[in-house]
């Protein structure tokens, strides 16, 4: 097995893809703009001459598929798309990596694999023009909600579905990707870590349990403006404390959930004026845990903190939901599976949660059998321009992907014969 796998070739084909469409500030390859629409030309090249059906689905997702003896399929999966100044990895590392198995498998099965394999694009995982991630897995899952996207507006003014007409996408139909998922049987993701937790133990890969669930909101502390210089300090209704005091017990909240996150990610206030005492105090959190009982835990513990809060500063407080996910834990088959496929290529593995949102997350939740894997990142940075992966490690991480690829082919030939 993977006799004819070529890990150096998908490293130079990623450095190609950087010089195409990056600059000094990084990957410029922002989903629905023309240097995507480039990025997505240059992958089409890369897969002339293969015995592969090539073809965009209504939400702008774009599927290789290598016909098998059964149609049960294989789904190996990532995003060409980047932030604005993003990394060279993110993203497109586990796209060019499921070109690379999808090549191998070709050869090695004659151009005949036991089950058929499908190599897919996600259109706009990272949300970065719109603020809406994981479009195109999220339509084809059916978890896409049409109304919310419908009134998404980027910073020009541009609205999505005017921005997607522009590539040949018509908004209302791109639920009708969900057909997409009718033979999915497994469905693999290779992604850089994004994190310093492979770092920190110096391992170059692992397997994820899942990613987790979220809870987004907006908290909003009213009191009483009152003029800065004369108004004592006992007799101030100031919302901006009350937010000071839930900048510290979030870092509390998070360390009793056992493995939860919390952010506050933004403040503003109002009047906002130097010279009075803030009256509306606006924060938004941000919350994350892989076993949805602490998600909820956690939620319940900010609101009582937030509650408490208002009341010692005699003030009112407010919440608006911005956002909810469940967690979405992967399938314990594949989990061991890629397990033993880092052991085999790297002889230790470890098992680790996602705090980012993948397009797996939609896949699981649609109830197709999901997993991913994990490469080291170094500085433990993504969305920057300083992301980076060892090449050593990249090569691993392209052999782990191809054996845990055959580990399923396998096991979805045997499950399709009972």
């Amino acid at each position: 097995m993977a006799h004819t796998l070529d890990p150096r070739r998908t490293i130079r084909e990623l450095e190609d893809l950087r010089s195409l469409t990056g600059d000094a500030d990084g990957a410029q390859r922002v989903a629905f703009t023309p240097i995507w629409s480039q990025a997505r030309a240059w992958f089409r090249e890369r897969i002339a001459g293969l015995p592969v059906e090539v073809h965009a689905d209504a939400a702008g997702n774009v599927w290789t598929t290598l016909p098998g003896a059964s149609e049960r399929a294989v789904v190996i999966g990532s995003h060409i798309d980047s932030v604005p100044n993003g990394g060279w990895l993110d993203g497109c590392l586990g796209l060019m990596a499921g070109v690379e198995v999808l090549r191998r498998v070709n050869a090695d099965y004659d151009g005949r694999p036991p089950v058929t394999i499908r190599v897919v694009d996600w259109a706009d995982e990272e949300g970065a023009r719109f603020g809406k991630s994981l479009f195109g897995s999220a339509a084809c899952s059916g978890n896409l909600d049409l109304n919310e996207a419908r009134r998404l507006i980027d910073k020009t003014g541009v609205r999505l579905p005017d921005a997607l007409r522009e590539v040949g996408i018509d908004f209302e139909r791109v639920k009708e990707s969900g057909r997409e998922r009718a033979t999915a049987a497994a469905y693999l993701e290779l992604h850089i870590e994004q994190g310093p937790v492979l770092l920190d133990l110096d391992l170059p890969l692992g397997a994820v349990l899942g990613t987790f669930g979220v809870e987004r909101h907006a908290i909003t502390f009213r009191g009483q403006a009152a003029h800065s210089g004369s108004t004592p300090m006992d007799r101030r209704r100031d919302a901006f404390l009350a937010a000071g005091k839930m900048a510290q017990e979030i870092y509390a909240i998070a360390e009793r959930s056992g493995g939860g996150v919390c952010t506050i990610g933004s403040c503003t206030t109002k009047p906002g004026i130097v010279t009075s005492v803030v009256e509306e105090c606006r924060i938004t959190l941000d919350q994350r845990h892989l076993d949805p009982d602490a998600l909820a835990r956690m939620h319940a513990e900010a609101r009582e903190a937030a509650a408490r809060f208002a009341a010692e500063g005699r003030l009112e407080v407010a919440w608006e939901r911005l956002w909810h996910i469940p967690p979405a834990p992967f399938h314990p088959d594949l989990i061991a599976f890629a397990d033993e496929a880092v052991r085999e290529t790297c002889g230790t593995s470890h098992r680790l949660p996602s705090g980012p949102l993948h397009d797996a997350a939609e896949m699981a939740m649609a109830g197709i059998p999901t997993v991913m894997l994990f490469v080291q990142s170094l500085h433990g940075i993504s969305h920057n321009k300083i992301e980076d992966t060892r090449k050593e490690h990249l090569e691993r991480a392209v052999v782990a992907l191809d054996r845990l690829a055959e580990k399923t082919i396998h096991w979805v030939t045997e499950e399709g014969r009972r």
